[in-house]
């Protein structure tokens, strides 16, 4: 029901491209408010179901924001991977990626979605939790895999800060040299690297696709 409904599906399907996925179909819904159990609910989830099983399709996007509960009860449902819109645009991110610290920022990012949804991989072992005085092995499995993440999210702060020390000092340089600094800024497709390319006479990569350059260009 929102006015910009229609602008919004048209910018995800360009973002599901741009991810190097073909859509081959899609399903719409209106509701007043998210259910709690399917972000659809029951009967939609359904209806993708059966589209997914006419169309052949292997992956269910969402052009949402879903809880982890969420998503394994879609899959449940629907019996193929579903992701998110948050998940769709970390994919492509990292994809695009080219700099250290392009690549540090969005591994972080990655890993911390990550971290809520550690459960997916393990919902086989659920039936050997729960004894008294007993731990199962899915728990101990996931308590290690959080650890092990959390060893890599330190590593990857700490290698951030070290980036953006360099940054800060190279920065004061410029400022030292008054050099005059202009910045191109806005949203993805706007045209930036297009301009910079026409101002500067530069080669810098342009495409007619979301987030075709993630990195900062100098």
């Amino acid at each position: 029901g929102e006015a910009d409904y229609r602008d919004g599906v048209e910018e995800f399907v360009q973002l599901v491209e741009s991810a190097g996925v073909t859509p081959l179909a899609t399903v719409e819904g209106r509701r007043q408010r998210p259910d709690p159990a399917y972000f659809v609910g029951s009967g939609k989830a359904q209806e993708i179901a059966e589209a997914v099983r006419a169309s052949g399709a292997e992956l269910v996007i969402f052009n949402h924001q879903l809880s982890p509960a969420q998503e394994r009860n879609l899959e449940k449902v629907i019996q193929c991977r579903v992701l998110d819109r948050t998940t769709l645009i970390l994919d492509i991110f990292a994809q695009r990626a080219r700099t250290a610290e392009g690549k540090l920022q969005v591994e972080l990012a990655q890993l911390s979605h990550i971290m809520t949804r550690l459960i997916r991989g393990w919902t086989h072992l659920e039936r050997q939790k729960g004894g008294i005085g007993l731990r199962g092995p899915g728990e101990t499995q996931l308590e290690t895999d959080r650890r092990l993440i959390g060893i890599r999210v330190k590593r990857l702060k700490d290698q951030l800060a070290t980036v953006q020390k360099q940054r800060a000092t190279q920065r004061r340089a410029r400022e030292r040299r008054n050099e005059f600094t202009v910045s191109i800024v806005g949203y993805t497709n706007a045209g930036k690297s297009t301009l910079f390319n026409a101002l500067t006479k530069a080669h810098a990569y342009a495409a007619d696709k979301l987030f075709a350059t993630l990195d900062t260009t100098s």
